[in-house]
């Protein structure tokens, strides 16, 4: 494991450690994201099992809506709420399409997406081909962690590579909103009410 700073070469340098099937911890403006290529199936299984008894599919950062598009299809209620809140701490739940492994999902028919607010973390994604596994850097069940310092050693040892940012994130989890169906559903509360959600789709309207 190596920690390095989130420099632009750097950054580079995680991305092509990524599309070896390698593990990374990076920066979100939430807190920090434990990631891998999502179409890489042992990848995931390596996350999956540093993860720990997680029974909830692994949420998916885009670099672009097109980006989200891949793996996702995207409603237009869908499109007007990432539109309003992208990049953000929103994570919206779309019917997955097929290109998706089903190890991301385990085996479920929706993903979990959002485009994070923070430079290195786009950086990262885009050099990446766009997409990149968003789950939290913590075994489940622990604290999310806001800086490199709060990720366990444990963890740090079985990633192949950690960007620091050096600004702690907010430490607080991205909102994620259900629009599966045409009535959107919280189903974890975040930095994004419900009522906002529905704010933004009713201008929308207008």
């Amino acid at each position: 494991m190596t920690v390095l700073r989130a420099t632009r070469n750097n950054i580079m340098v995680a991305s092509r450690i990524v599309k070896r099937g390698g593990l990374v911890i990076y920066p979100t403006e939430t807190v920090y994201g434990l990631g891998c290529n999502p179409f890489d199936v042992q990848a995931v299984k390596r996350i999956l099992k540093l993860k720990g008894a997680r029974k909830k599919p692994l949420p998916v950062l885009a670099a672009s809506i097109s980006d989200a598009d891949k793996i996702a299809f995207i409603s237009q209620n869908g499109k007007r709420v990432a539109a309003k809140f992208w990049p953000g701490p929103l994570t919206l739940v779309f019917h997955k399409k097929p290109t998706l492994p089903d190890v991301v999902t385990f085996s479920g028919d929706s993903v979990g997406l959002r485009i994070p607010d923070n430079d290195v973390a786009l950086h990262l994604i885009s050099l990446c081909g766009g997409l990149l596994i968003g789950s939290s850097a913590n075994r489940t069940g622990g604290e999310p962690p806001r800086t490199v310092q709060e990720i366990t050693d444990e963890l740090k040892e079985m990633v192949d590579v950690v960007l620091d940012g050096e600004t702690p994130a907010q430490g607080r989890p991205s909102t994620v909103a259900d629009l599966t169906s045409e009535k959107p559903r919280i189903l974890r509360d975040g930095p994004i009410s419900l009522k906002e959600i529905l704010t933004a789709l009713a201008l929308s309207d207008q």
